[in-house]
């Protein structure tokens, strides 16, 4: 049987990242789509539970069949795998993101939300980002490295709870892939004060990305910068295990209060 491949993204259905990631890999496995209806970036692993949750066939064809859904792209996945699919999926490919989702932005990320979730449920899964967010972006080199970290995975498979964070940069031409670790990094956030057309007062997200590390170049930052794409492996613990064993004055009894 051929490989069943569950795609999502955080853009929408009718993104061109997700459109030519599809076509590029088609030929590895029957594909599902399951995206959202509109965009759905900076969602995390957001899930819906006050709302219905409905779908619909965007499209289909030999291979390929696409359905849009009304939720974020963590629901996508779940009702990919749990209600749209006979079974479930041996790999997720979340992406192509139009946009970054390095260093810290994997917290804020729907398209890693998506890996992540894929990856709670025992899938195989990867987050697929392009660094421009140029709605017509080209993704020829990103591709032509996607697809054999698609077919790797599904070869080889990854370790239990662990996904992959795939950042290309946008260049003409790429270098090669680096293994990377995640770079330490923060946003320096600010919210600009600004006034619609009705007089009423409203606040805008705004900031810069701060590289608390610009010397490193073993991070998935300094190697986009060298232009390489970078895979970063993700782990779903995030127990920080070296502060763990100095906390044994957080430990006591009761009558010890």
């Amino acid at each position: 049987m051929r490989p069943q491949i569950l795609v999502t993204n955080d853009d929408g259905i009718t993104a061109k990242g997700i459109n030519c990631l599809v076509q590029a890999i088609k030929h590895l496995g029957d594909i599902t789509v399951v995206a959202p209806d509109g965009p759905r970036s900076a969602q995390s692993n957001a899930i819906t539970v006050h709302d219905p949750l409905r779908y619909w066939k965007q499209y289909e064809e030999p291979g390929v069949v696409a359905y849009r859904c009304n939720g974020t792209p963590s629901d996508c996945v779940k009702v990919g795998a749990h209600s749209i699919m006979k079974k479930c999926p041996d790999l997720l490919v979340s992406g192509i993101n139009h946009g970054s989702n390095t260093s810290v932005n994997v917290i804020y990320s729907g398209t890693m939300g998506a890996a992540f979730d894929g990856c709670m449920m025992g899938i195989d899964s990867i987050g697929l980002s392009l660094c421009s967010h140029d709605p017509d972006a080209d993704f020829t080199e990103a591709l032509k490295y996607s697809v054999p970290i698609v077919e790797k995975v599904l070869r080889e498979g990854l370790p239990h709870d662990v996904c992959l964070n795939v950042n290309f940069p946008y260049i003409p031409q790429l270098r090669g892939l680096r293994v990377a670790r995640q770079c330490r990094g923060r946003w320096l956030e600010r919210f600009e004060e600004r006034v619609d057309p009705l007089g009423r007062k409203y606040s805008w997200l705004t900031g810069e990305f701060l590289n608390m590390e610009p010397d490193a170049t073993d991070t998935d930052e300094a190697v986009i910068a060298a232009g390489y794409g970078s895979v970063t492996p993700c782990h779903l613990d995030v127990t920080d295990y070296t502060y763990l064993k100095q906390m044994s004055s957080f430990s006591y009894d009761a009558e010890e209060v």
